[in-house]
């Protein structure tokens, strides 16, 4: 078995460049197959993240302009959502929506505290929002309908607008007022949100900004979660329906898409993940002909190393060497290249990957409403990585194994002579 070895070794120290290329084609095949597979793996991870801050079956609705001519009416009006379609998205689809609520906003306020101030604005909400979006409370508490019912004047600080205001004097801000444009609001909750657009807004009871700053009946966004929707299909009956009660409150066309804009997060979360299948079939489709490249690049040299190796297995057959053993020495030389240049391959992938989520990891895309990361965990599923080492190893055995039992069975004198 030593002998075997020296022989193998020796082998590859007279034949460097063919070592190497037949190594490089293995390595770079297994690199190539997790590279792209990690790269869209983080993509997927990244995607499946932002999805899970958010309820899927949540429905986000705003005003918009109309496109088609109506009862009379010209196209171009701007429709401005009311306090009566919050009333009858409760009222008239109390079997498919869940709980429904409303923003407003004021924007550019000072808030301040002693002598620290931050400028923000204030967002109207009701209890629901954090369902909805991903705010998530870490101290205290967040709006609840008792704010609403009264109009208190709560409001809930971001982290960092909490740091600002009281991290100097080390105050716990719970129970704390600030003022806010002259009007004194008590700290109720701290929050804070991964992947908000708005890191340092503040919260308000919906009913207490629509008083205090003069909005009248009017609103911002609807936004609420549904049940019992778990088709696209049904999703999308539920659109038309919606879009005729509104239709109705502000005389528009119900198939004019323009008149309200509906962001329904299960169908858009659907359409993604089909994508993300997609996306899904064509990396692996891209790394499966990637890794069959380096088959062919193995086969090929091992093809040629057998036929350059005709003329000594001639001189080891004269000398009485069986073609069992000849055999055996072409397939154990193709593993053990096979074997570690696959795990060259296989690490420089991983470590490929590990840089690609250090690099690429903490980038966030923003879209107008939140920020969402574009690339996380690049993880690849290491006996994938082991399959393809191992159909990397079959395959080089296989061209080495079928030409050198056909230069076994040729007789010494004709191996002799052969080029």
């Amino acid at each position: 078995m030593i002998d075997l070895w020296q022989e193998i070794y020796g082998t590859i120290r007279r034949n460097k460049l063919r070592t190497f290329l037949t190594g490089f084609a293995v390595a770079w095949g297994i690199f190539m197959l997790i590279v792209l597979l990690g790269a869209g793996n983080g993509i997927i991870h990244a995607f499946e993240e932002s999805s899970g801050e958010r309820a899927l079956n949540s429905v986000r609705v705003w005003g918009g302009w109309t496109t088609k001519p109506y009862d009379g009416l010209k196209e171009g009006r701007s429709i401005s959502l009311d306090n009566r379609d919050l009333e009858d998205t409760e009222a008239y689809f109390t079997d498919r929506v869940e709980e429904a609520g409303a923003t407003l906003y004021q924007s550019s306020m000072d808030i301040s505290y002693g002598a620290e101030y931050v400028n923000l604005s204030l967002n109207g909400v009701h209890p629901n929002y954090p369902e909805v979006e991903p705010v998530k409370v870490v101290e205290g508490r967040f709006v609840n309908q008792t704010d609403i019912r009264e109009r208190r004047k709560s409001i809930i600080l971001h982290r960092k607008s909490a740091d600002v205001l009281f991290g100097k004097t080390h105050t716990d801000p719970l129970g704390k007022f600030v003022n806010a444009g002259g009007v004194a609001y008590q700290v109720v909750g701290i929050y804070d949100d991964e992947g908000s657009s708005e890191p340092s807004s503040a919260f308000i009871p919906f009913s207490t900004l629509q008083t205090i700053y003069n909005k009248g009946n009017d609103l911002n966004s609807i936004i609420f979660t549904t049940k019992g929707l778990t088709t696209e299909e049904s999703n999308e009956q539920f659109e038309a329906d919606y879009r005729r009660v509104i239709g109705a409150n502000h005389r528009f066309d119900p198939t004019d898409d323009g008149a309200i804009w509906l962001w329904n997060r299960f169908t858009s979360y659907l359409q993604a993940m089909a994508a993300m299948g997609i996306l899904r079939t064509a990396i692996w489709v891209i790394g499966i002909f990637t890794l069959l490249s380096g088959i062919v690049g193995v086969s090929n040299i091992m093809l040629i190393t057998v036929r350059e190796r005709t003329h000594e297995f001639g001189i080891r057959k004269a000398l009485g060497a069986k073609p069992r053993s000849i055999l055996w020495l072409i397939i154990v030389e193709s593993v053990v290249i096979t074997t570690v240049f696959g795990y060259i391959g296989m690490v420089a992938g991983i470590g490929a990957t590990e840089w690609m989520d250090a690099a690429f990891g903490s980038q966030t895309v923003d879209n107008g409403m939140f920020e969402a990361k574009m690339f996380s965990n690049p993880t690849v599923d290491i006996s994938i990585a082991i399959q393809a080492t191992i159909t990397l190893i079959v395959a080089g055995t296989l061209a080495g194994l079928f030409p050198a039992r056909k230069a076994t069975k040729i007789r010494p004198i004709e191996a002799l002579r052969a080029d």
